[in-house]
């Protein structure tokens, strides 16, 4: 019974772990997307790894690649959490979006723990399943 119990607690504190997590992840996404929405480039530019900064040099060259290659993100309307994957320091969490004229698409944002605490470190588009008659 007694390993019962410490097996339930070391669970209980796994999935409310995991849940901060995917809660700090959540509003990283969700505040980098209102920032898009809000053309606050800068603020949306904080939310990027060391990476894409590095990648990017700059919160300009950042906007223009959003506005011309993620134009679902950059004219975002609403956002739906989906599943986290992953463990450790690099998860990937998927977003059902809606673009500007409604269309949806299922995104996958590479999500890194920094220091400074979880960063976008990429997104891709999620290829829709081929569907068969």
């Amino acid at each position: 019974m007694r390993i019962f119990a410490i097996v339930l607690t070391m669970w209980v504190w796994a999935f409310g772990a995991a849940a901060q997590g995917n809660d700090a992840i959540e509003d990283v996404i969700g505040q980098q997307l209102q920032a898009f929405t809000d053309r606050d480039v800068a603020a949306a530019w904080e939310h990027a790894s060391p990476m894409i900064q590095g990648m990017f040099g700059n919160p300009v060259r950042f906007g223009q690649m959003v506005e011309q290659g993620y134009p679902m993100v950059w004219d975002n309307r609403d956002a739906a959490f989906m599943e986290l994957e992953g463990s450790g320091q690099l998860l990937l969490q998927k977003v059902f979006i809606r673009d500007a004229e409604g269309a949806g698409w299922v995104l996958s944002y590479a999500m890194l723990q920094t220091d400074a605490g979880w960063k976008i470190n990429g997104v891709s588009v999620v290829p829709a399943p081929e569907l068969s008659a």
